[in-house]
């Protein structure tokens, strides 16, 4: 049972993160990512003002179509040529946009994601 109470904890402090930064979109759906134009954003991509994430830059969120105010998953990827980890929040993403996030982040030979929601 105190498993179970530590899991909605974090979830909870994700929330309190994603409630208390702006998010700013940096990348719109359909866009093309700046470094590889055969990857395209399949929704908002940005991040989370005033914070801090594992690669020293902003904490990054995909952003769906549901006006969603709370961290519906997470995203954990490894990409062995920057050689690092990251987590990325998702919100107000459907079952199919998950789907399609996890495709966008595992289409390389160089990385691969996997997704934990609550």
């Amino acid at each position: 049972m105190e498993q179970l109470e530590n899991n909605a904890y974090f979830w909870q402090k994700m929330d309190t993160l994603l409630l208390s930064s702006t998010c700013k979109i940096a990348h719109e759906k359909g866009s093309v990512h700046p470094k590889y134009p055969n990857l395209i954003y399949p929704v908002d991509y940005g991040f989370l003002q005033d914070t801090v994430g594992t690669d020293s830059q902003p904490i990054h969120v995909y952003k769906g179509s549901h006006k969603a105010q709370n961290v519906g998953a997470i995203v954990v990827s490894a990409d062995i040529l920057k050689k690092d980890c990251e987590v990325k929040l998702l919100v107000g993403c459907d079952d199919e946009e998950k789907i399609k996030i996890l495709e966008f982040l595992n289409q390389t030979q160089f990385q691969k994601a996997i997704f934990f929601f609550f």
